[in-house]
């Protein structure tokens, strides 16, 4: 409803629609949308028009649009490429990892979190557990250089106090996945945690009272009411992470990888930079980024799905 009195110009043939009347009666409001929508459209929306290069054999002097069609040439080059299994099968290993190592340590944190009954010193344990979160890929990666170096590093300092031979960590195949895994818990852990805490808070306290009265124990409350609670938050985060079960974080890979762990660290984010910046092959990049982005979609759609199925929790 408008208020009596207020005269706005058209407003006679917009109040026949009541959703357009309230959203011009409210448009000082919307207002305040509107530089959100242009960094959505400028910065989002856009450079979508970029995919069309996947599908063109692109020239730098011809432009997009005066390159010719290819088709769909350039996906069906990067399944046929030798290394097209190499790839995918480090992104899915790096990710499963993540998923599985990764995934439950932020709940698990949050939960001993919840427990510390004495605030000044869960205050400090919180804070201590975000900062890693607000630290670079490039601080956290040089680091773990600086510490496993076989030369100056702190752990091999040990092993040679200890008559042991240096070892080069970083350069080691078999101890690249490991690495990446432990990095990447301790710098997401206590970010990823917050979610958890903010739903351990909007847990009814009277379940627990009802639960002690009937004289249940702290891994009975855990197990009948604290995790069940959470349900609805751990299925929307992980409909997430399995959705992005391609995204095996480039960052972290990228600084991490070196020429004698390339054969177990070379995912699809890196292949897309090598192949489009440094060869020149813009479109069997974009390509390989569209695929994936592909896949990524078929993946939350499939997911939220079986989520709705199983447990009645979806992202719509």
């Amino acid at each position: 409803m408008v208020p009596k009195g207020v005269v706005i110009h058209g407003f006679e043939q917009l109040k026949k629609n009541r959703k357009l009347t309230k959203i011009w009666y409210f448009r000082h409001i919307y207002l305040f949308l509107l530089p959100a929508i242009i960094w959505f459209l400028v910065f989002a929306y856009y450079p979508m028009y970029g995919i069309v290069i996947a599908f063109k054999d692109y020239k730098f002097n011809l432009g997009i649009m005066g390159s010719s069609w290819a088709g769909f040439k350039y996906f069906v080059q990067f399944l046929n490429d030798s290394k097209f299994y190499e790839v995918l099968r480090n992104t899915l290993s790096i990710s499963a990892l993540k998923l599985v190592f990764g995934f439950p340590a932020p709940l698990i944190l949050a939960l001993m979190l919840n427990a510390v009954m004495h605030k000044r010193i869960k205050r400090v344990f919180q804070t201590i557990s975000y900062l890693p979160h607000f630290v670079s890929w490039v601080v956290v990666v040089t680091l773990l250089q600086k510490i496993l170096s076989p030369n100056v590093g702190l752990i091999n300092d040990i092993r040679y106090q200890m008559g042991l031979d240096p070892i080069f960590f970083m350069g080691k195949p078999e101890l690249f996945y490991p690495l990446v895994i432990i990095s990447d818990i301790w710098k997401g852990i206590g970010w990823g945690s917050i979610i958890y805490l903010a739903a351990l808070t909007n847990i009814d306290p009277h379940l627990y009272e009802a639960a002690e009265i009937d004289g249940a124990g702290r891994w009975s409350k855990l197990f009948k009411i604290t995790l069940p609670c959470l349900v609805p938050t751990i299925a929307i985060l992980l409909i997430f992470s399995l959705s992005g079960i391609l995204n095996a974080g480039f960052d972290q890979i990228w600084l991490m990888q070196s020429p004698a762990t390339l054969s177990v660290s070379e995912i699809l984010d890196t292949y897309v930079l090598k192949t489009g910046l440094q060869q020149g092959q813009l479109a069997y990049s974009t390509a390989i980024g569209l695929f994936k982005s592909a896949i990524s979609l078929l993946l939350i759609v499939a997911v939220n799905n079986i989520s709705r199925r199983v447990s009645d929790v979806s992202l719509w």
